[in-house]
């Protein structure tokens, strides 16, 4: 098959929308397809197989960590010639509208993909008065698909009651072999600790921005002396989160990737994300991947990941401390831990690249079906009124 992917992110950049593609576009092209990726610059390939257009980009005002594609004929003249069976477009804002858009232009069958709350992230960095027209936004852009799909059920079910027609799923998998319990590493943790390694120690991943709901921890943190703190990952709030947790055990060890990220995972004792704008929580999986229990808010599509008191725990993320309780269980009971680290272990190695991969060929296929029925349709109306 031949499958056109239309992206704001990309690679080099790091985030759970790049990691997804990153994995994806290698099952792909193993599996033996061919890959056209539209992606702004500075987008570099992800491997041998991907064939990549680059278009000029610009750095999106609401999330200065994106750049975002403007309109290029080249998307046009691209498909035109690589004549895809498919065109996906991952979280379409630009890049993604204008190759939707060419598609419809050329009869390609569509899919969308949604996987950031762009309008929650309008309203946390200070402009609520984009919130609804972003909603509009996001919804015209989604309409032009034949296909929706969310990472997970919660999210789903959100944008079905604004009126999306989403009907299906892209969870995501997870990389076992690189996230396990053998990468635990006691340098790693005297790294993250600051020294400290005989201390227990909390993980957070991901970006350090203000949707991430990070500044809730620091009274939790305060009320566990002895407990150290570390945070994976750089971000816009970064600044302001080294001023609100000067005075506690913390540690900012910026972005890591690859056997690092996989060593900072099995190090730890309990991940902690207190995010409730996730579509799904990757970082969950990781982290359960690796062995390590997780307490997360009850929020989001992380309800998708981690079971509540099976493989972590799920708190109120409206309580000032609910995270409190559940970090000291797992930190008070080796047993307790060690049980939610087997479990959560199990989970994600049901969760392969491989498999979600061939769950999202499956998709493709039903769009490229559901085009045809389209069309033909239409010849049939056109027929019987000429």
């Amino acid at each position: 098959m031949r499958i056109a992917i239309a992206t704001e992110v990309h690679a080099p950049k790091i985030d759970g929308i790049s990691n997804r593609l990153n994995h994806t576009i290698r099952e792909l092209t193993a599996l033996g397809h061919e890959v056209l990726t539209i992606a702004p610059a500075p987008a570099q390939p992800i491997c041998d197989g991907e064939r990549l257009l680059c278009v000029p980009g610009v750095r999106f005002p609401l999330y200065p960590d994106v750049v975002v594609g403007a309109p290029d004929p080249r998307i046009v003249t691209e498909l035109a010639k690589f004549r895809p069976h498919v065109l996906h477009a991952v979280g379409p804002v630009a890049v993604g509208v204008w190759s939707l858009l060419a598609a419809r232009a050329l009869a390609i069958p569509t899919v969308a993909s949604y996987h950031t709350e762009l309008p929650e992230y309008a309203r946390r960095y200070g402009y609520p008065e984009l919130e609804a027209p972003a909603w509009k936004l996001l919804g015209a852009a989604h309409s032009l698909a034949e296909l929706n799909l969310c990472p997970s059920r919660s999210t789903r079910d959100s944008l079905v009651a604004r009126g999306f027609r989403i009907t299906g799923l892209w969870r995501g998998g997870v990389d076992a072999d690189l996230f396990h319990p053998r990468k635990r590493s006691l340098a790693m943790r005297e790294r993250l600790a600051g020294g400290r390694c005989d201390r227990p120690l909390l993980l957070y991943v991901g970006r350090l921005g203000a949707e991430k709901n990070l500044h809730s921890l620091a009274p939790v943190l305060a009320e566990m002396p002895g407990v150290r703190l570390a945070f994976v990952g750089d971000g816009p709030e970064r600044a302001r989160l080294e001023r609100s947790y000067r005075d506690l055990p913390v540690s900012f060890a910026g972005f890591l990737s690859g056997e690092e990220l996989a060593s900072a995972f099995a190090s730890a004792d309990v991940f902690v994300m207190p995010s409730t704008t996730e579509t799904l929580g990757f970082v969950a999986l990781e982290a359960m991947a690796s062995g390590l229990p997780v307490v997360a808010a009850d929020a989001g599509g992380v309800r998708d990941v981690v079971q509540h008191e099976e493989t972590g725990f799920l708190y109120d993320p409206a309580e000032s401390k609910g995270a409190l309780e559940p970090i000291r269980r797992l930190l008070g009971s080796r047993t307790l831990a060690e049980t939610f680290a087997r479990r959560g272990r199990a989970a994600a190695e049901g969760c392969s690249w491989r498999r979600e991969t061939e769950g999202l060929l499956a998709s493709y296929e039903f769009a490229i079906a559901r085009a045809e029925q389209r069309s033909l349709r239409v010849k049939i109306r056109n027929f019987f009124e000429a």
